[in-house]
């Protein structure tokens, strides 16, 4: 027989498999699915931007996980859980906290002592800044109908907030007021004065006014800019939101650090404001108002495109005991050796307390390990020891 170069039916075969087989590989990076046909899982391809593991978000992009060494702002970085929150995440992160009262006599210095290198107090008054714009804003849009689009554009970040808030990349929202009313209510600025610190003198007068209607009285104090539950959990938790942006756009041309994620600490009882006992602690609307704080979070971050998480604890137990306007505080209660354990749970549905220590470790794993993106959880004490750092970041892992 005469020899042929013609190729066999095997090799043509086996040449357009090869073909096949390359092509493949150069296009299943780009490609997820066919119609109906899902790409398989190959090992050696790591996750597309937009994916960490299994997650899906465009939010978990590898540039949208904070990293050591990354800037995080505490808001109300000098209250009981603050203070914990900012003084544990500056083991990973640089915190620019911020405070109403950063002098040598509010002592607070003297507790992030050693820290000075990673934590940077800022002075800022919320409910001040809040009134300073709103009249400033009120001007510019008198005669305009769309003031809520108007304001977005318009607003500007007070010069307080520029520095700490121009260059985080993560803010931790640990701001909070008594849900009745005590001197915790009372107006920055009236501390030292007996005749202004008596906040019952201005409730008194607020019911006799509003015929004695709890709801009413309520707003007759929210009008007058103290510190209400409205004022602190609704108002000045959208009020640093849009903060946080307009300082980030002030800046855009120096600094191109990213808008990462925002974390709010705020109740159990959010979403069950109708079961009791919670309609009895939303008497003055401290859960309406924590409700409309988490809106303005997940608002802000589908808005700017950044990530948010709710952490939700009971009643604070525990150190430190500094603020004393809180039952918790003002008699020291704590959890005995034996309910140091944690229970975390999606949604609002545990019931319990919550120590301020758990709760600044959660914060601080949550950010640490890039847990409970786009979500909101529950935080509580149960009986049991202190869970290790892998069992605690098991259970965050799971949510």
């Amino acid at each position: 027989h005469r020899q042929t170069n013609k190729p066999t039916m095997n090799s043509k075969i086996t040449s357009i498999l090869k073909t096949k087989i390359l092509v493949s590989l150069l296009i299943l990076p780009f490609c997820e699915s066919f119609g109906d046909f899902q790409m398989p899982k190959i090992p050696w391809m790591g996750p597309k931007e937009g994916q960490q593991g299994t997650i899906t978000s465009s939010s978990s992009s590898s540039s949208s996980i904070l990293q050591p060494g990354d800037t995080i702002a505490v808001i109300g970085a000098s209250g009981n859980v603050g203070k914990l929150v900012a003084l544990r995440l500056s083991d990973t992160f640089n915190v620019n906290g911020i405070v109403r009262d950063a002098s040598p006599s509010s002592s607070i210095e003297t507790f992030f002592e050693g820290r000075k290198d990673r934590i940077k107090l800022y002075e800022a008054n919320l409910l001040d800044e809040m009134l300073a714009m709103k009249e400033m804003t009120t001007t510019m849009n008198e005669n305009d109908s769309e003031n809520d689009d108007n304001d977005l554009v318009n607003f500007q970040c007070p010069p307080s907030l520029l520095e700490p808030l121009g260059n985080a990349n993560a803010i931790v929202i640990c701001t909070g007021t008594t849900a009745f009313p005590t001197k915790a209510w009372m107006k920055s600025g009236q501390e030292g004065n007996e005749e202004e610190e008596d906040v019952s003198k201005y409730v008194l007068e607020a019911l006799w006014k509003n015929s004695f209607s709890i709801q009413k009285a309520v707003e007759t104090l929210d009008e007058m800019g103290l510190n209400t539950p409205k004022n602190v959990d609704a108002r000045a938790n959208e009020f640093i939101l849009r903060a946080w942006n307009a300082a980030r756009q002030k800046g855009q041309n120096k600094n191109k650090k990213k808008m990462k994620r925002v974390i709010m600490l705020s109740s159990i009882g959010v979403d069950r404001r109708e079961q009791m006992p919670f309609p009895i602690l939303n008497t003055c609307g401290v859960l309406d108002a924590k409700a409309a704080g988490e809106d303005a979070v997940k608002k802000y971050a589908k808005e700017f495109g950044y990530s948010y998480t709710i952490v939700r604890p009971g009643q604070l137990f525990g150190g430190p005991y500094d603020n004393n306007y809180y039952l918790g505080t003002l008699f020291q209660l704590d959890k005995d050796a034996a309910t140091q354990g944690i229970d975390v749970q999606r949604g609002d549905t545990l019931v319990g307390d919550t120590l301020r220590s758990t709760l600044a470790e959660v914060t601080a794993q949550v950010c640490e390990g890039d847990y409970a993106r786009d979500m909101d959880f529950a935080v509580v004490n149960v009986k049991g020891s202190a869970p290790t750092g892998d069992v605690l970041q098991g259970k965050l892992g799971a949510l």
